[in-house]
C-alpha cells in the first residue's frame, strides 16, 4: 500500500443515507465474536452471489473483504458486552452497501490516510475500506445507541 492512501470519507454524519435505494436488502444480528464476525462474511458473501455478483468476481470479493474489516473493528473495538452487532446489505441499481452497526459510541473511528508503522500488527483495516470502497463513513446509529460505519461500492 502507499504510505498516503486518501480516504474517501463524507464528513457530514448520516451524508448518504440514502444513497443506495435498495432493490434488494439482507439485514441480520450478529454474536459480538469473531465467531459472528466470520459469518456475517459468510453470509454477505452468499447472498451477494445469490444477487448476481458470483464467488470471486470484483463486487463480491471487494465488498466480502470491507464487511470482514467492518465486522472486526465492531467486534474488537465496539463491542459491549450482551449487545450484538448488525449488518445490513443493500443492493441498489448503482451501487450496494454494507452497514455495520454496533452500540459502542465513544469509540468512533478515525479517518488516517498513512499506515501504521511497517512493524505495528493492527491498524490498516480501514485503509483497506478506504481503498476498495467508492465511498464510506460513519454516522451515528439510527434508533439505537451506538454508530454505524458504512461502505459503498459502486457497480461499474
Amino acid at each position: 500500500m502507499n504510505s498516503r492512501i486518501p480516504t474517501r470519507q463524507v464528513p457530514a454524519p448520516g451524508a448518504g443515507a440514502d444513497a443506495v435505494r435498495p432493490l434488494r436488502e439482507f439485514a441480520m444480528a450478529f454474536t459480538s465474536s469473531p465467531r459472528g464476525a466470520r459469518l456475517a462474511r459468510r453470509l454477505v458473501s452468499h447472498r451477494l452471489d445469490t444477487w448476481g455478483h458470483p464467488y470471486g468476481g470484483r463486487a463480491n470479493d471487494a465488498l466480502t473483504l470491507i464487511t470482514a474489516e467492518l465486522t472486526a473493528n465492531a467486534v474488537r473495538h465496539g463491542h459491549v458486552p450482551g449487545r450484538d452487532f448488525h449488518v445490513r446489505l443493500a443492493h441498489g441499481t448503482d451501487a450496494l452497501r454494507i452497514e455495520v452497526s454496533d452500540t459502542r459510541t465513544e469509540r468512533v473511528p478515525v479517518p488516517c490516510d498513512r499506515e501504521p508503522p511497517g512493524d505495528a500488527e493492527s491498524g490498516r483495516g480501514l485503509l483497506v475500506v478506504a481503498e476498495l470502497a467508492t465511498r464510506w463513513a460513519v454516522a451515528p446509529r439510527e434508533g439505537a445507541p451506538g454508530k454505524t460505519v458504512w461502505a459503498e461500492l459502486a457497480l461499474a
